[in-house]
């Protein structure tokens, strides 16, 4: 287990521009296109991805929030990746906007119509009925001072039918806006975010959720060019730290899989034929850290 740690984490470092800061990541990530492979609601609280846990995404969860918000990226779209963030115990991994809610947003769909003001004859009169003596008078001020009241109270109930109608408007205006916010995933850890973590350590955690087509073409530090891709007769253009979606878009389906756990990592062994080859690979976490390939 120990040993198959360790494996995977300098596999990461070392395949891609594995970046150690958030600095770093935002560098490597931030202005790149991914390709979501699952529905994400339209707000900043976005979807929580447990990287650390025996099941990563809690579908009760998740599909409260799109049933309370609504979908702002569907499966497929094409997004950049606008925003990443590392706090102390989640990486934030903001696509299109990072989802309505955010600084700046106004989520407040009520509209707020202050009530009528008693008018100057209004006050006048509730004050001049206290101190009249004449009973004739009284009443026909009482009688005024009713008018004004219920002219008020009619001015309230207009005031309110236009706030509720305000108000519906800008629930419905701040809908279409969260469709067209994006969204974003929370990476959460249990015991806080590793030290130093790494662009592979985020793409191996949203790799069942997030295709990143760009991993083939982008520089390496130092400007340096990507190795290019092994040829058929190497392996089909498997290298260490591709994703599982990656080796298949290159090797096709495998004939076999099996999956195990080893402590709390999930470890895929696929065999795939290629020509008169026979590829066994090796996975963590959806990661490849290991192959073999030999003739069939």
């Amino acid at each position: 287990m120990k040993t198959l740690a360790a494996t995977l984490c300098a596999v990461l470092v070392g395949s891609h521009a594995y970046a150690q800061s958030e600095a770093a990541l935002k560098d490597y990530f931030e202005g790149k296109t991914v390709v979501v492979k699952i529905d994400m609601p339209a707000t900043q609280a976005g979807i929580d991805v447990y990287a650390d846990a025996r099941r990563p995404l809690n579908f009760d969860e998740y599909s409260a929030r799109l049933k309370a918000t609504g979908i702002a990226l569907r499966s497929g779209d094409s997004v950049m990746i606008t925003k990443v963030r590392v706090k102390d115990k989640l990486v934030e991994f903001q696509l299109g906007g990072g989802g309505y809610g955010t600084f700046g947003d106004d989520t407040d769909t009520s509209v707020y119509v202050p009530s009528a003001a008693k008018t100057k004859r209004e006050k006048d009169l509730e004050r001049d009925i206290k101190v009249e003596r004449d009973a004739g008078r009284k009443r026909r001020m009482q009688t005024e001072l009713d008018d004004l009241r219920r002219e008020r109270e009619r001015e309230d109930s207009r005031n309110r039918a236009s706030a509720a109608s305000a108000s519906e408007e800008k629930k419905q205006r701040i809908a279409d806006q969260r469709l067209h916010s994006g969204s974003r995933f929370n990476i959460r850890y249990q015991n806080g975010v590793p030290p130093g973590v790494t662009a592979g350590g985020i793409m191996a955690a949203l790799a069942e959720y997030v295709e990143f087509p760009f991993t083939d073409r982008v520089t390496r530090p130092g400007g340096a060019s990507p190795a290019p891709p092994r040829s058929a007769g190497t392996g089909g253009g498997l290298r260490k730290g591709m994703t599982w979606q990656e080796a298949q878009d290159a090797l096709g389906s495998p004939d076999k899989s099996s999956d195990r756990m080893e402590g709390k990592l999930k470890v895929t062994t696929a065999i795939f034929t290629r020509d008169d080859q026979r590829i066994e690979a090796e996975f963590v976490e959806g990661v490849l850290i290991r192959y073999s390939i030999s003739s069939k």
